[in-house]
């Protein structure tokens, strides 16, 4: 099913628990106008079409002492299946990194790291992915502000 094909109480649904994915379903029927059971027959189908994948709490990474974020790219010793694959690999079992793509350009990933400090972000780089042996080199970004990040995608 494409989006195209999604009706509009199926995108005001998708709005409306992108914005707030903890509402009962009586507080979402509420706020779509429509009765309890066709708002829970549609978002159970949503999850079911892969439309809604998970419900997550947004966390305060700051509070938890995390005042680094990094954006680094990574860029491979060579193109093989199996180092490509060894990255992959590692970066899943990697609890720092939150984001991981595959990127065009100069670079073949960029990932998202968090740390308490610039000390545990040092350790990180050593420790962590200095031990990563298909890396050839990395190029770190520091965040200074966060400007926008909505967790959300655009639905239209």
């Amino acid at each position: 099913m494409m989006t195209e094909e999604l009706d509009h109480i199926d995108i005001k649904i998708l709005q409306t628990l992108q914005k707030n994915s903890n509402l009962t379903v009586k507080e979402l029927a509420s706020c779509i106008n429509l009765s309890t059971t066709p708002t829970f027959e549609r978002q159970k189908r949503l999850e079911r079409e892969g439309y809604i994948e998970r419900y997550m709490a947004v966390i305060n990474a700051e509070k938890l002492g995390n005042r680094v974020i990094a954006l680094c790219n990574i860029r491979l010793k060579q193109h093989t299946q199996a180092l490509i694959q060894e990255f992959m690999d590692a970066v899943q079992t990697i609890e720092e990194i939150t984001e991981c793509y595959n990127t065009s350009g100069d670079y073949d990933f960029l990932i998202k790291i968090y740390a308490k400090d610039m000390k545990a972000y040092q350790q990180f780089m050593l420790n962590t992915l200095g031990t990563i042996t298909c890396i050839g080199s990395l190029h770190s970004n520091f965040i200074i502000a966060e400007i926008k990040n909505t967790h959300g995608i655009p639905i239209e």
